[in-house]
């Protein structure tokens, strides 16, 4: 080959999906070419065409801004918040002679905030150009002509371009295979960047192109490509290649740009889809926008300070007018010294309503401090060191996996801490979803001693001593090393003893289908000798490994054939066999089921399929199913056990029969329509009928190390749980068991169309008639239950409702939800089964808007999107099901078991600490404009600043902004162990106590008293007395300077007050927010008087010196600090909150009493609950009222 490179030969050939046929098209499926969407021409390696000219070029741009769009749209971006936009206008008109301070003190804040919001906004936008810039310069080779390929960057691709792709290099946009280095062209894909999933995936060339296998085979190359316009979907596409003859394209075919060739020397492609047209950027839409209830309810207050804002300078002005109406009178003088017979409009008697307009607007800008300038950039510079803190928590690091915790936005930190209702997916999110073999089912034999963990709850249930059960299959002489994925003794037929039981013919073909009828890959490790399989689920991988240790071992595919080492019955050796492979009918959630069909080497036709119980009985031959009541009874007792279970049968087939399929089969394969997949079915149908019954598996998929316990914390903080999951009801409700979601004596309220009725009906074929009587049937049920529900009152009685699938999509329509939701609700614990992604999305969407409450959603698989996204929170695990959900998800975690932490501590404390922030925010600036208006009023409306401009503008910049921010960040009021002891304190953000209107009342009645108390204090002892031994009495800015100092301790004070746990950071800020004043009025007092004005030396030369300032700011603060200091101590002492009962437990040294803890814990606002600890009170209770009936 050129360069000396020789064709690599296929030794880790992969799954072939189809025949390797050239196929025939026929005119008619080429309807949709050319139509809308469809209308993609590709002139392959002609790079002359005008055609490239209409497509997107390959430069990829994931940044927000430009740098000439940066600015505009960043500043729009600030001032569509309603409290930027209100400061703008302020700053406006601060350069009109209506502002009531200079116009610099009134810019420079807003500036300030503004800006670094702006900076953080260019930070991250910045990153996100340096990853563009790393991508679009990336090099690949591309054909120049004359067979020659060179380097170019990616961003200069252009559709028709012919690339070449080595090994362990990514695909720079959406190419069509043309060629590979193994001689039948097919190449091994890694899809982790787009889907998250590390099994490898098989892609294949066509036939016609799989010679061009060296550099020099393109000079001559062209061909034109047709196919389907730019779209989202990943794993669709729809084409032909017109070399000579037309030619189908799949996905077969499709290389996606930002996958990795792997295992592969190198392929050829031609580009189709380049830059934003490609399907991985087409799907790079934004998440749905989340806002916390928090972070709604604070422009609430905002809106309300603007009332009331506006309210007071009505006032105001109302009184001004009157005032400046009556300052002359009869040419008398009322205010003499403000010349109103020679003065400007602002305050002429004459023009008296005039003048107070403009005085309102003067008053608007004047109270503007009511609104916390800086309130929005603080909170975003706390949650995002909040979540610092949450990605860097070493107890949800994950070290197994190497994960820890992310999350992936800040704007939910809050929302944490009030979650109503968890929906959890089950299988890799309560469990593990690495598949264990433990039991199967031959000709009506059950085989598999092993016990699950579901078995192990339900003999606890029972009663049952489970360690007898246990140990009645003891293996401990066994001293196999255990196999990851096989779980399963029986010495019947362990150690190729299967060979002596009765039916060991059919156990033979039930172990080759095993071996066989997967689509598994396998890999040899060149050094051992071992054979590892690349699986593309859990459940496959523990079939082949349970295959390979009872004797059949898969080892080796071929394009058209598996090979197995398989135990010969007759010999007792292994045997070598081969498979022929002719077609592979792949699973998929329609189908339920999966089948190859293969020639033996006797020349037999097999259809081998496996599949679940609810789809393969109905294919059943009449004489294929002697064993079918004693498979059901297994199947339905595996299920009881919590495991997974497929059925397995083959038939033989004839040669006309299968040439009949083949050609039906090919030519909906080759179909370039849309619905291929459809067709493809439909043709597949036809011939998995009439099947033998060879038995059934059984897989374990363990729960997650820490479910069980985190779960009973959860339900001991208020939080209900909801199950959504795919499997069958019997599965699911033993899992419950597991996990302690149900109890023993809970009453299960179960609505579900398995009834004999039902079925009957069903069975007379009337769709209109049986959809009809499904709801019917359905929404009596719900009415049945909530009957039952009310009857006990809900007090006495734990409920769970169990629904599925079929019943959930009736519950779900609209006039039927809200009853359906009212049930829910009312029941300790929900779990829907057979739930399909959809109505996953659905049911989230239903709790979420009818409870008007928080609710978290939890997943690990592409199934669980929609829900998460629904959700007020998503949570992906990054499991083994890929990264789709931790790709959707708002927060991601590596097990269930860490949800405990992040909602219990996490979510608490940044509850906690947002709302005290918010709170505070409004507190200390009502403080400052209290006194502010209080000047005026004694100043009649004058609209005259009772401060010097610069401490105006610098009072939430610098004097006041650190501590609550530290606060935000840092304040704890229990510990992370007593957070998780005592998992009622969760109930405070659940029942928002935290942020409730009373309690954000009671902080700005707070703000309100502290500036009345500043003002007046100051006034009164300032006021016709002698300021210092000088004998000078007190002017507007000794006052000034005297009434901010109050102001600016008072509210740091209030912080010391306030935080239940201090740092040093919070020493640091408080102290320092003080210091900085005074430091501050020493250097600015020192400025030249045209500069620092009113401040000119105030301090150094008048209010330092003098005694009295020093007593009456002193005793400002302990008047205005000692209610609230007062306050607290009652509340704390008589009426304590949840938190308060957990630090008095602390602080009496009574943690570690069970009897006192367990009082304190059974303040729940729920005592239906689910969990451990409840089954242990249910029990306590049951036998405490069987004592008291025993005495009477």
């Amino acid at each position: 080959m050129a360069n000396g490179r020789r064709r690599r030969k296929l030794h880790l050939s992969k799954i072939y999906t189809f025949n390797c046929v050239k196929p025939s098209v026929d005119e008619d499926d080429q309807s949709q070419i050319g139509g809308p969407g469809f209308s993609r021409v590709v002139y392959c390696n002609d790079p002359d065409s005008l055609e490239i000219h209409r497509y997107a070029n390959n430069y990829v741009k994931t940044t927000k801004y430009t740098p000439a769009t940066f600015i505009p749209k960043a500043l729009f971006e600030q001032f569509r918040r309603v409290a930027n936009f209100f400061f703008l206008l302020t700053g406006i008109l601060a350069f009109t002679p209506l502002a009531p301070f200079s116009s610099t003190s009134a810019i420079v804040p807003l500036v300030f905030v503004i800006g670094v919001s702006m900076v953080k906004e260019g930070i991250e936008d910045w990153r996100r150009k340096q990853q563009d810039i790393e991508v679009n310069n990336r090099k690949v080779k591309v054909h120049r002509g004359n067979g020659v390929f060179e380097y170019m960057q990616w961003r200069h691709l252009r559709v028709g371009d012919v690339v070449k792709v080595e090994k362990d290099e990514f695909f720079p946009a959406d190419i069509i295979l043309l060629s590979s280095s193994y001689e039948d062209a097919i190449c091994y894909v890694e899809t982790m960047n787009l889907d998250g999933e590390t099994n490898l995936k098989l892609k294949q060339a066509l036939e016609a192109t799989s010679s061009l296998s060296e550099d020099s085979n393109f000079g001559d190359f062209k061909a034109i490509v047709r196919c389907e316009d730019p779209n989202a979907n990943l794993y669709s596409f729809v084409g032909t290649m017109d070399i000579e003859t037309q030619y189908p394209l799949s996905p077969q075919q499709l290389l996606l740009r930002d996958s990795k060739l792997r295992n592969t020397d190198c392929v050829y492609g031609v580009v189709v889809f380049t830059g934003h047209d490609t399907k991985v950027m087409q799907n790079s839409t934004d998440p749905p926008s989340k806002r916390s209830r928090i972070e709604r309810k604070m422009d609430y207050i905002i809106y309300f300070m603007f009332g009331m804002l506006c309210l007071i300078s009505f006032i105001g002005s109302i009184f001004f007018g009157i005032w400046t109406r009556d300052d002359l009178r009869n040419n008398v003088m009322t205010r003499w010294y403000l010349r109103p017979d020679d003065t400007t409009v602002y305050f002429d008697p004459k023009r008296a309503a005039l003048a107070a307009f403009l005085h309102f607007l003067t008053a608007l800008m004047l109270y503007g401090y009511f609104i916390p300038i800086s309130l929005y950039v603080s909170i975003e510079i706390g949650k995002l060191l909040q979540t610092h803190f949450i990605n860097n928590d070493i107890q949800m690091y994950h070290e197994e996996s190497d994960k820890p915790a992310h999350a992936r936005t800040s704007n939910l930190n809050e929302e944490l801490g009030q979650v109503d209702t968890i929906l959890s997916d089950k299988t890799g999110t309560l469990t593990c979803n690495s598949m264990e073999f433990v039991k199967c089912s031959v000709v009506g034999t059950a085989y598999g001693r092993g016990i699950t963990d579901v078995e192990m709850a339900m003999a606890r249930r029972k009663g049952s001593p489970i360690a007898a059960q246990h140990g009645e299959f003891d293996d401990s002489d066994d001293q196999t090393p255990p196999v990851k994925g096989f779980n399963f003794k029986d010495e019947r037929i362990a150690g190729g003893k299967w060979i002596y039981e009765p039916h060991s013919e059919t156990i033979q073909k039930f172990l080759q289908l095993l071996a066989v009828c997967h689509t598994v890959i396998p890999e040899v490790d060149e050094e051992t000798g071992n054979i590892s399989y690349e699986a593309e689920s859990p459940d496959e991988a523990a079939f082949v490994i349970a295959a390979r240790e009872l004797g059949f071992e898969f080892y080796k595919r071929t394009q058209t054939a598996v090979y197995l080492h398989e135990l010969d019955p007759i010999s007792g050796q292994k045997v070598d066999r081969s498979y022929k492979v002719l077609n592979v009918l792949e699973f998929n959630s329609t189908r339920k089921r999966m089948s190859v069909i293969v020639q033996t080497e006797e020349g037999k036709l097999l259809l081998l399929s496996k599949g679940a119980d609810s789809v393969m009985f109905a294919r059943l031959a009449k004489d294929g199913a002697d064993f079918e009541e004693e498979t059901r009874e297994h199947v339905n007792e595996y299920a009881d056990a919590g495991l997974r279970t497929l059925l397995l049968a083959y038939r033989e087939l004839n040669e006309e029969e299968y040439a009949e399929f083949n050609e039906k089969f090919s030519k909906a394969r080759n179909s370039v329509s849309a619905d291929r997949e459809t067709l493809m079915d439909q043709v597949a149908e036809m011939v998995e009928k009439d099947l033998i019954l060879l038995g059934a598996t059984a897989v374990e998929d363990k729960l997650q190390s820490g479910v069980p316990e985190c779960i009973d914390k959860l339900a001991q903080a208020g939080i209900k749980i909801w199950v959504l999951t795919g499997d069958k009801m019997e599965t699911a409700i033993n899992i419950g068991y597991a996990c302690s979601l149900l109890r023993q004596g809970m009453k299960q309220i179960i609505i579900s169309l398995e009834t004999p009725e039902i079925k009957a009906l069903e069975k007379s074929g009337d769709k209109d008639a049986i959809a009809k009587a499904h709801k019917e049937s359905v929404v009596q049920q719900i009415t049945l239950g909530k009957a039952q529900v009310t009857s006990t009152g809900g007090e006495s009685e734990a409920y769970a409702l169990i629904i599925d699938g079929k019943s959930l999509a009736y519950a779900l329509e609209d006039d039927v939800k809200l009853s359906f939701l009212a049930l829910a609700v009312s029941c300790a614990s929900v779990i829907c089964c057979r739930s399909s992604p959809k109505q996953k999305a659905l049911v989230t969407r239903l709790v979420k808007e009818g409870t008007k409450r928080t609710t978290l959603a939890i997943g690990d698989g592409a199934n669980d999107v929609g829900m998460l996204q629904e959700a007020d929170i998503g949570v992906g695990i990054s499991g083994a099901e890929g990264m789709q959900a931790v790709m959707s998800s708002d927060i991601a975690i590596a097990q269930f078991r860490f949800l405990e932490r992040l909602l219990l501590v996490h979510g608490h404390w940044c509850y906690r600490r947002i709302s005290s922030m918010i709170c505070y925010f409004f507190y200390k600036n009502i403080t400052f404009g209290v006194t502010l208006f209080l000047y005026e009023v004694f100043a009649s409306f004058s609209a005259e600043p009772a401060y010097n401009d610069w401490f105006l503008s610098l009072y939430n910049v610098f004097f006041t902004s650190l501590p609550p921010i530290a606060l935000g960040v840092l304040d704890q009021d229990v510990s992370a162990r007593f957070c998780r002891k005592f998992p009622l304190l969760y109930q405070e953000g659940v029942q928002n106590v935290l942020f409730s209107w009373r309690r954000i009342f009671t902080w700005m009645f707070n703000g309100v008293y502290s500036g009345v108390i500043v003002f007046f204090f100051c006034a009164k002892a300032l006021s016709l007395s002698a300021f210092n031994s000088a004998g000078k009495t007190v002017g507007s800015e000794i006052f000034g300077v005297t009434m901010y100092t109050g102001v600016v301790i008072v509210v740091n004070c209030q912080m010391v007050l306030f935080v239940q746990y201090f740092t040093l950071v919070q020493h640091i800020f408080i102290w320092g927010s003080i210091g900085i004043w005074f430091l501050f009025l020493v250097i600015y007092g020192a400025i030249n008087p045209d500069l620092s004005t009113t401040a000119y030396e105030v301090f150094v030369e008048a209010a330092g010196p003098a005694p009295r300032f020093w007593v009456v700011t002193m005793l400002v603060v302990v008047a205005a600090l000692v209610p609230y200091f007062a306050f607290s101590a009652v509340q704390m002492r008589f009426f304590p909150m949840y938190h308060n009962m957990i630090q008095w437990i602390r602080l009496e040294g009574r943690s570690e009493d069970p009897e006192y803890a367990d009082m304190v814990r059974q303040r729940s606002i729920r005592s239906t609950t689910v969990g451990f600890t409840a089954r242990a009170a249910a029990r306590k209770g049951r036998a405490s009222r069987e004592r008291q009936q025993n005495g009477r």
